[in-house]
């Protein structure tokens, strides 16, 4: 097997033995109650499987769907910035400045606008995902080679075929290094907004189980939340393989 994946494996199983010893309990004088053995996590996991599962993927639904409009709406204000300088550049400004904006100042406002539906969870995360995308998608398209510009030109090439088939080109590593970004950014902001206004999804789960002092169903929700991340993650890197496998970055 590869080192690579037996190392992060014996680490993890150690781990677990001393949280489920309550190691971690002792050294951090902790209560049970405060930090539940994994075995009463799993135990949880598996007494509401069915509800934990389904709620899963109306989070991850969530997510998916505000970093698809979000990393949309970065991608196309980076070509904007980049085709017209002068009047694109501010646009960058203004998404980074959306972003700086706190999820739990966003949260509110999205969700009085949208209501109780996935939309409001959906814009949530449609905000916190621009701003990585256009910094990112405007790097790539801006950071192309002044001998492949100058070819283009020798070639009496138009502004749309350098677009389509260098600067876009260019950026798609940038594109998928965000789009890395934005699956942990998108889950975040999806199970914070339920956190606020909802009556399904991880965040609303684990903020019931918190009040009623349910702490092993709470975990339960955290350890899917990570695993649903993971998936997401492994997706795009994945997606990342496919489409950009002429880069140097993959060929290692």
């Amino acid at each position: 097997m590869n080192p690579g994946v037996i190392l992060p494996l014996l680490a993890g199983i150690l781990f677990l033995f001393l949280w489920e010893f309550q190691v971690f309990h002792k050294l951090l004088d902790l209560k049970k109650y405060q930090l539940p053995l994994p075995s009463a996590i799993a135990e949880a996991m598996r007494d509401n499987f069915s509800l934990l599962l389904s709620y899963t993927g109306y989070t991850l639904a969530e997510a998916a769907a505000g970093m698809l409009i979000g990393s949309a709406c970065g991608f196309l204000i980076a070509l904007a910035a980049t085709a017209w300088p002068r009047w694109g550049g501010g646009s960058l400004t203004l998404v980074a400045a959306l972003n700086a904006v706190p999820i739990v100042a966003l949260a509110p406002i999205m969700n009085l606008w949208f209501g109780d539906g996935i939309g409001s969870r959906a814009a949530i995360v449609t905000a916190t995902t621009m701003a990585a995308m256009a910094i990112n998608a405007y790097k790539g398209m801006s950071a192309v080679d002044p001998l492949a510009l100058d070819l283009m030109h020798s070639y009496a090439a138009g502004k749309p075929a350098v677009f389509r088939y260098l600067r876009i080109r260019n950026s798609l590593p940038y594109v998928f290094t965000a789009f890395k970004i934005n699956t942990t950014a998108s889950m975040i902001g999806a199970i914070v907004g339920e956190f606020f206004f909802s009556s399904r999804g991880l965040g609303y789960l684990l903020s019931n189980s918190v009040k009623v002092a349910k702490m092993p169903l709470g975990w339960s929700c955290i350890v899917l939340a990570a695993i649903a991340g993971v998936i997401f993650y492994l997706i795009v890197e994945r997606l990342e393989k496919v489409f950009i496998k002429w880069h140097s970055s993959q060929r290692a």
